[in-house]
């Protein structure tokens, strides 16, 4: 006997059918919907000089008095158009002059931004001094996943302070959450705008300070000098006022440098000493990979460089960093680094250190370092 669906089966099996179709239906384009959402978020990110939101990740502290564009701080200090900004990228990879070692193609590599994260203000910042190892301490901690960093020296708090930090912010790197924003320039340090601009702009703002024994470093000072300008008087003409008298001319930019204690004082007026980092440019040398573990000690870092990222060579005396993996070439400070001194008669060495001692003691005092330059102020390091 055969058996026939009653209308009423029939017509239920049939909008199960259409249920299950509009279901089916409305996941896919739901599961479209969320991909095409993605996509667009990674093809166009948040532009240069929209507006962050308050209290976003990584974004240093009391930086929303700055980047409102109500704020009576922003509209004196005024802004540039994108064309006047890449005038200037353009102007910061091609002056002369910079301390920097890498070339202008890793420059302009290192400036290039990817398409994803903020520009963000930096959290930290090298500050001197010149001469000292920051070039160095610079290209390490950039080896670090968790730090970007501008490779050219920005020249911000000292030079190009009246272009305001929206210009300043458009030099950055791209950063995602939790990673940390970094510069170096050297001139900060002995800059006396410098630190109540940096406070200004973030008073949290972490610094650094590559220190070295001052004598060795006013004589590398001159020798960079020396190279660009081979007519200019020797050394021992321009270290003194009177050479007769002993008199050293501390007015001398190579001089003035090294007279740290007197620097740092200008800085402690506004940061504790808690937030300032002082490396040895001596050690940075003889033990890359311990003066690395402290900088990332400091910048609350994981202990990424260590000592495999680093040899020692030979030809220029001073370690370099092992070749990166996607680079057939070792990353080594170019031809500017390793320079030979030339022979400085050695009662002006003497008078020299004789002039210094005092202010390295209240340099140590203060920080409560002791950086052994008597016991190594025979070694000279380029």
């Amino acid at each position: 006997m055969a058996f026939c669906s009653s209308p009423t089966v029939h017509s239920y099996k049939l909008s199960q059918r259409l249920l299950f179709g509009f279901t089916l239906s409305l996941s896919l384009t739901y599961v479209c919907y969320t991909l095409l959402s993605c996509y667009t978020s990674l093809q166009f990110p948040v532009t240069q000089g929209s507006e962050h939101k308050a209290g976003s990740v990584g974004e240093p502290p009391g930086a929303r008095l700055w980047l409102s564009e109500s704020s009576p701080t922003f509209q004196a200090l005024g802004s540039e158009s994108p064309a006047e900004v890449a005038t200037v990228h353009s102007w910061l990879l091609d002056r002369e002059g910079q301390e920097s070692s890498t070339t202008d193609e890793e420059l302009s590599r290192s400036n290039s931004t990817p398409d994803f994260g903020l520009q963000r203000l930096p959290q930290a910042i090298i500050i001197g001094v010149k001469k000292g190892g920051t070039r160095a301490l610079l290209e390490a901690i950039r080896v670090h996943p968790d730090v970007r960093a501008v490779g050219v020296e920005p020249h911000f708090f000292d030079r190009h302070y009246d272009r305001g930090l929206e210009w300043y912010r458009s030099l950055m790197p791209k950063t995602l959450d939790g990673q940390i924003t970094m510069e170096k320039t050297p001139s900060y340090f002995v800059t006396r705008e410098a630190p109540k601009r940096i406070f200004s702009m973030a008073k949290g703002t972490k610094l650094i300070v590559v220190v070295r024994n001052p004598v060795t470093r006013a004589i590398s000072d001159y020798t960079q000098t020396l190279s660009k300008k081979p007519e200019i008087p020797t050394f021992e003409v321009l270290a003194f006022k009177n050479r007769t008298l002993g008199l050293i001319d501390a007015s001398w930019s190579a001089i003035r440098i090294g007279i740290y204690a007197l620097h740092l004082e200008n800085w402690l007026q506004f940061f504790p000493l808690s937030q300032i980092h002082f490396v040895s440019g001596e050690r940075l040398i003889i033990d890359p990979a311990g003066e690395m573990g402290k900088v990332q000690d400091f910048l609350g870092l994981k202990r990424i460089v260590t000592d495999k990222h680093f040899y020692f060579n030979k030809t220029k005396g001073f370690p370099c960093l092992k070749k990166p993996e996607d680079s057939s070439t070792p990353r080594c400070l170019g031809k500017s680094k390793g320079r030979t001194h030339p022979k400085i008669d050695p009662d002006v060495i003497h008078r020299l250190r004789k002039f210094y001692r005092p202010f390295n003691v209240m340099f140590h005092q203060i920080t409560g370092e002791d950086f052994d330059w008597e016991k190594d102020e025979n070694q000279e390091i380029s």
